[in-house]
C-alpha cells in the first residue's frame, strides 16, 4: 500500500527534476520577453557583430538565412515533443551495414573531439529534455553514429569527433556514411569560435567537397570569444567559402550552447533543409 501511494509522489518528483533540466531560454516565448537588444542577440547573434563591421562589407552576406519570428516559432513546435510527436535517442552503429534502415530525412553533426558537439545538440533538443544526449568533459567521449529521431520528420546524427581521442576506425565509420547515406541531406561541420579553422577541419571539409555533400559552418562557443577575434574569423569564413568551397552552404551559422545564442535559428535551418518548413524568398 505504501509504494502504491509513493508512486505518484515519486513520479511527480522526477518530472520536477526533468523540468529543472529545461534550458530557462530553451523556448522562444522565454526570449522574447527580454530586453529588445539582448532579444535580437539570441535569436539572430549576427546582429550584435554588425555595428563591428566595415562599411565595405555587405550584413547581407551573412543574412542570406533570416527568418522572420514567425518562421522560428514554427520550426520551434518540430523540437518539442507531444503525444503525436516523440523525440528519442534511436540507435548507435560502429559500421555502415549497422545503420539503421530510415527513410526520412536525415542531417549530421561532425566536428573536432571538443568542439561542443554534444553539448549543441543537447541544446537544440532542450525541449526535449528526456532525449539522453551524453556530453562528456572528456574529449572525444563519442565514438559511435548516434541516431536521434524527431517524430517522423527528420533524424538527427551524431557523429564521432574527429582530431585529439578519435575513434581508431573514425574513417572506416564516417566515410561511407558520408558517401553512401542515400537519405543525408545536410552535413553540419562545426568550428570552434576561439581556435578558427585547423588542420583536421580543413579534412573534413574536402572530404564533404570529395563527396559533393551539401554542408553548413556553424561556428561553436561564441560566448567565450572576444567579438573581434569572432568577427575576424566569420570574415575569414565568408572568404573561405566563396573562394575554396562548392557545396558549403555561404553562410556561417554562430551559436552558443550556454547562452543558446543562435539555437533558435539553427533550428529553424534544419525544419528547413529536412523539407519540413517552406520559408518565403530564402535560399538553402
Amino acid at each position: 500500500m505504501l509504494r502504491t501511494k509513493a508512486l505518484p509522489l515519486l513520479q511527480t518528483h522526477i518530472a520536477g527534476l526533468v523540468a529543472q533540466r529545461v534550458h530557462q531560454l530553451a523556448s522562444i516565448k522565454h526570449v522574447c520577453v527580454l530586453p529588445e537588444k539582448r532579444r535580437q542577440a539570441l535569436l539572430y547573434p549576427f546582429n550584435s557583430l554588425e555595428e563591428h563591421l566595415s562599411s565595405q562589407v555587405s550584413q547581407e552576406e551573412f543574412k542570406i538565412f533570416y527568418p522572420s519570428l514567425e518562421e522560428l516559432r514554427q520550426a520551434e513546435t518540430l523540437f518539442t515533443p507531444s503525444s503525436k510527436h516523440s523525440i528519442d535517442y534511436s540507435t548507435s552503429a560502429v559500421r555502415f551495414d549497422h545503420l539503421p534502415l530510415l527513410k526520412q530525412p536525415e542531417v549530421c553533426f561532425m566536428g573536432r573531439s571538443n568542439v561542443g558537439k554534444s553539448s549543441l545538440i543537447r541544446a537544440l533538443f532542450s525541449l526535449a529534455p528526456e532525449v539522453d544526449v551524453r556530453v562528456s568533459k572528456t574529449p572525444g567521449h563519442t565514438k559511435k553514429l548516434n541516431f536521434f529521431t524527431v517524430g517522423k520528420a527528420f533524424t538527427l546524427v551524431d557523429m564521432p569527433g574527429y582530431g585529439h581521442n578519435a575513434p581508431r576506425d573514425f574513417v572506416e565509420m564516417v566515410e561511407p556514411y558520408l558517401l553512401d547515406r542515400q537519405n543525408l541531406v545536410r552535413t553540419f561541420l562545426l568550428v570552434d569560435g576561439g581556435a578558427g579553422l585547423q588542420k583536421a577541419d580543413l579534412v573534413a571539409v574536402e572530404m564533404c567537397e570529395e563527396f559533393n555533400l551539401p554542408y553548413v559552418l556553424v561556428v561553436t562557443k561564441i560566448d567565450r570569444t572576444r567579438q573581434g577575434t569572432l568577427l575576424a574569423l566569420i570574415l575569414q569564413l565568408r572568404d573561405f567559402i566563396k573562394n575554396q568551397t562548392s557545396t558549403c552552404f555561404p553562410q556561417p551559422f554562430l551559436v552558443s550552447s550556454v547562452q543558446f545564442s543562435g539555437i533558435y535559428l539553427l533550428r529553424c535551418f534544419i525544419t528547413h533543409v529536412t523539407g519540413n518548413l517552406q520559408l518565403n524568398a530564402k535560399q538553402s
